[in-house]
């Protein structure tokens, strides 16, 4: 099935989803919406963010993709099963791959999660952990700054580390052997966040395990492309296009990628 997946998320945090989409179902086709006027979610109400992924993934529907990554671990928290409800296609959340690998990477079942303030009040990763490894203990841990800081495109300044060290010092008593990036924009400050762990704490990105299910779901639906598709993902945001645009490029590696705006 030659039509694309769609990826949707509060800003740029999607991306790291799009990058392993890309790099690891070459055949298939992306169209990326990120709501950076509105960014970002974790703040916010669950029912502005219930309102804007159900925006985004309606928007998606209408230009005919044939399944939705809603790639934001607020918005997955919050609006998936409502999402799930109003459409028929396959709709993937990014919470349940994440803590599954973080289940299979710890040996001590001790779990830090560091996630948006909405994120880490919904539970949603306590109760995915637990329902997968009841005994686990987990060390949740709000990090609002960190949204802002890749948004702005900062992520690799001396200024971005300070911030990353001084929230995740937060953690100092805890012990914990697996850090869960429970926001898709935080790997790109994933050198940061490594710097700011003790040492050989393993750190789990919920990019790699979601395209996990992504290409399983294409097998079993019978909706994966057979060919190679040479055409490049189109990005949309709801915010200034040119810094939305070299961010993409830095973090995909893509020159000159496309990037137009969009309402919602």
């Amino acid at each position: 099935m030659e039509a694309p997946i769609g990826i949707i998320d509060s800003g740029v945090g999607g991306l790291t989803v799009a990058k392993e989409v890309l790099l690891r179902l070459p055949n298939e086709r992306v169209i990326y919406i990120g709501d950076a006027a509105r960014c970002p979610y974790g703040p916010r109400t669950a029912e502005e963010v219930l309102q804007f992924t159900m925006e985004m993934a309606s928007a998606l529907v209408k230009m005919g993709v044939k399944m939705i990554v809603i790639a934001c671990n607020t918005a997955t928290a919050v609006a998936l099963d409502e999402i799930r409800r109003a459409f028929p296609l396959p709709i993937i959340g990014v919470i349940e791959p994440g803590a599954r690998a973080a289940v299979q990477a710890s040996v001590s079942g001790e779990v830090a999660v560091l996630g948006t303030i909405g994120t880490i009040n919904s539970k949603a990763y306590d109760n995915a952990i637990h329902k997968l490894a009841s005994e686990a203990v987990v060390h949740p841990l709000a990090c609002p700054e960190f949204v802002p800081i890749v948004e702005s495109g900062m992520y690799h300044s001396t200024e971005a580390g300070v911030i990353v060290s001084e929230r995740l010092n937060d953690l100092k008593d805890e012990v914990f052997d697996t850090a869960i990036l429970g926001c898709t924009h935080y790997p790109l400050l994933q050198h940061h966040i490594h710097a700011s762990l003790p040492n050989g704490v393993k750190i789990i990105s919920s990019a790699v395990e979601t395209v996990h299910d992504i290409h399983r779901i294409l097998i079993d639906r019978t909706i994966r492309s057979e060919k190679v598709d040479n055409a490049l993902p189109i990005f949309y945001t709801t915010g200034e296009i040119e810094g939305f645009k070299e961010i993409v490029s830095d973090w995909l590696a893509i020159e000159n990628p496309e990037v137009r705006h969009i309402q919602l």
